[in-house]
């Protein structure tokens, strides 16, 4: 059985999931993710190395840290996870970029207060209500074991190749015009991008073009427009690489936010 409630607040979406045998795709998001894990064990691969988040695990995931995801066996898992936007959480650190160092870590208060603000928007709490948990949990968050850096360096070539990237979600990814842009060859390119991004060019810009129609989902409550705006095929199209990343299509996605 796989469950996916998908809400939102203003500044946060959160996930309230339960599976066994569904299988996230290698995947990133433009938002910092935590989460904590109920029940079962959630394993998953981020920059290479295993983890295994068991219950009460609170996992931590960078913004464009790219990772995958299942139950570690048949008994499945229940987990919730929040979606938190990087402007939102540096306003709230006075311009100060969140970097968490320790991918999963077993804090009882940190685990309580990611449950509290699920649990707020889940239940359509009013947003002074969830903006206060809020900015409590980032504040925790920046206390914690976690590194606070005022700048998160990244590489150049990775950020530069984002930044052309995210200009044409709306055509297919013009490979050879990065390749130019970086005088290397395809290969070479392709190497580079996904030895410093851990994640290959083509999912990188497959991955951000589901993100950029899941915000048009959220702000015009229209899955066809989505398509035609991020340059998918047909909604089957938009629907298959959705739920890779979701768990649940588009559409389902659009009626849970109605």
């Amino acid at each position: 059985m796989e469950l996916f409630n998908y809400k939102k607040s203003s500044d946060i979406l959160a996930l309230s999931a339960s599976f066994t045998d569904f299988t996230y795709k290698k995947h990133c998001h433009e938002e910092y993710a935590v989460g904590v894990t109920l029940r079962g064990i959630q394993q998953y691969h981020l920059d290479g190395h295993y983890q295994a988040s068991h219950q009460n695990g609170v996992m931590l995931f960078n913004r464009e840290q790219s990772h995958d995801g299942s139950s570690y066996d048949k008994a499945g898992i229940d987990y919730v996870m929040l979606y938190l936007k990087p402007d939102v959480v540096e306003e709230i650190l006075g311009r100060k970029e969140l970097r968490f160092s320790t991918p999963i870590v077993y804090d009882p208060g940190l685990a309580r207060s990611i449950l509290m603000l699920n649990n707020a928007v889940q239940n359509g709490q009013d947003e002074a209500k969830c903006s206060e948990l809020l900015f409590g949990l980032v504040h925790l968050l920046s206390r914690s074991e976690i590194d606070t850096n005022t700048s998160g360096p990244r590489d150049g070539l990775v950020r530069k190749a984002k930044e052309m990237m995210f200009c044409r979600f709306d055509d297919v990814l013009k490979l050879d015009d990065l390749c130019s842009e970086f005088n290397m060859s395809k290969f070479q390119f392709i190497r580079e991008f996904k030895s410093q991004a851990g994640i290959s060019p083509y999912q990188f810009f497959l991955n951000c073009k589901v993100e950029r129609a899941r915000q048009a989902i959220e702000k015009h409550k229209d899955v066809y427009s989505a398509v035609a705006d991020c340059g998918f095929v047909d909604l089957t199209h938009l629907n298959r690489h959705f739920k890779r990343v979701f768990g649940v299509t588009a559409y389902e996605y659009m009626l849970q936010l109605n």
